[in-house]
Order: structure tokens, then C-alpha cells, then sequence
């Protein structure tokens, strides 16, 4: 561990030139099945989109394929992307079927191709597929960005004999501190700022 406890907030040092939004999806940010902060990720992450646009910064969209039956099934209303995409902007999706976005999805030839060395990483579901991303992005040596209230989860049901609910909230801070000290977690989105690669 270095000086700086991995697990407090921080300002970033610089901008970032890639943002990756992590399974924004129908299915987990609207109805009955979204995330509990849908709203406040929604919010967040709409205004990083709008700034990494406007600065020229890649953005990447992961979109999980979900087995059949599910919310996130391919083709099923849930399945969609939320918030829209510009491929005249060179705006990409990447579909992926585990929590990896790296895993079998060409993200990291993309990242390399556009000279990308440092990323923010938002999205759903904090412990799941937003963890994985972002502890693979480090482990190729990306420096990463991920803001608290750009991500979110679900609440974990109670388990007899092992815990009692864990609040979604607690789930995503539990998620941030899992990545030790090399990630940057700054509690605002609106404290990242974005550059061209």
C-alpha cells in the first residue's frame, strides 16, 4: 500500500482520455428490476458522456448478453443500452457475456489502438462486472479513475447463518475498496475531467 489510502477519495491527478460505462442497461436502470441509485448513476453518468464527448474523449459502451430467460437476454426489452450511443463520434459497444469488459471483447486492442493510458470506469453492477473491468484495466496498467457516484448495485439479501441484508450502498464501497491502491476513486463524477487520447 502506498501513503495515500487507496480507499479515500482523491481529485485526479489528470484528465482521463477513455470513459467505459459499464452495462447501462434497461433492465438494471429502469422498473422494477433497477438498481436502488438508478437515478443518481443515470444522472452521473449521462454528465460524464456529455464532458467525455465534448473534450473528444473515447467512449466505450460494455452491453452483457445475459443467458436466456433473463432480464439482459439478447433481443429483450432489458437487453437495450439506456442511454444512447454516437457512432459518428467514433462511439463503440461492446458485448460481452461475463463481468470481464475485457474478456474476449476487444477493449483492450481499442484502448491501445486510440493511444488510451488513462480511463474512468462507471456503470452497474459495482461488485460484479464494474469491479472486474476496472481491476483487469489495472492489471494491464491503465490508470483508473472510478467515481463513487457513477456506479451502483443491488442490496445482498439476507443469508441465514451467514449475514443480514447488505445495503446496495455498502456493497459498492466494499467493491471500490477491493481494488486496493492503484484505482482512483473520487467521490464526484463532475471531478473528472477528459482529454483526447
Amino acid at each position: 500500500m502506498s501513503e495515500r489510502s487507496a480507499h479515500e477519495s482523491v481529485r485526479p491527478t489528470k484528465p482521463v482520455q477513455a470513459l467505459i460505462v459499464v452495462d447501462m442497461q434497461s433492465a438494471f436502470v429502469t422498473g422494477d428490476g433497477a438498481v436502488p441509485e438508478a437515478a443518481r448513476v443515470l444522472d452521473r453518468t449521462t454528465d460524464l458522456i456529455t464532458r467525455a464527448r465534448a473534450a473528444g474523449a473515447l467512449v466505450v459502451q460494455l452491453q452483457n448478453d445475459g443467458e436466456p430467460g433473463t432480464a439482459d437476454e439478447p433481443g429483450a426489452p432489458g437487453w437495450e443500452l439506456h442511454l444512447p450511443m454516437d457512432a459518428g463520434r467514433g462511439e463503440s459497444v461492446l458485448r460481452k457475456t461475463g463481468d470481464d469488459g475485457f474478456e474476449e471483447t476487444g477493449l483492450a486492442e481499442l484502448l491501445a489502438e486510440s493511444g488510451v493510458r488513462d480511463l474512468a470506469v462507471c456503470g452497474v453492477q459495482s461488485e460484479m462486472c464494474v469491479l472486474a473491468t476496472a481491476r483487469t484495466a489495472l492489471d494491464l496498467d491503465f490508470r483508473v479513475v472510478l467515481p463513487h457516484d457513477a456506479h451502483a448495485t443491488y442490496d445482498i439479501p439476507a443469508a441465514e447463518g451467514i449475514s443480514d441484508m447488505v445495503p446496495a450502498a455498502m456493497v459498492s464501497r466494499v467493491a471500490e475498496w477491493a481494488l486496493g491502491d492503484e484505482v482512483e476513486i473520487v467521490a464526484r463524477a463532475q471531478d473528472v475531467d477528459f482529454t483526447r487520447p
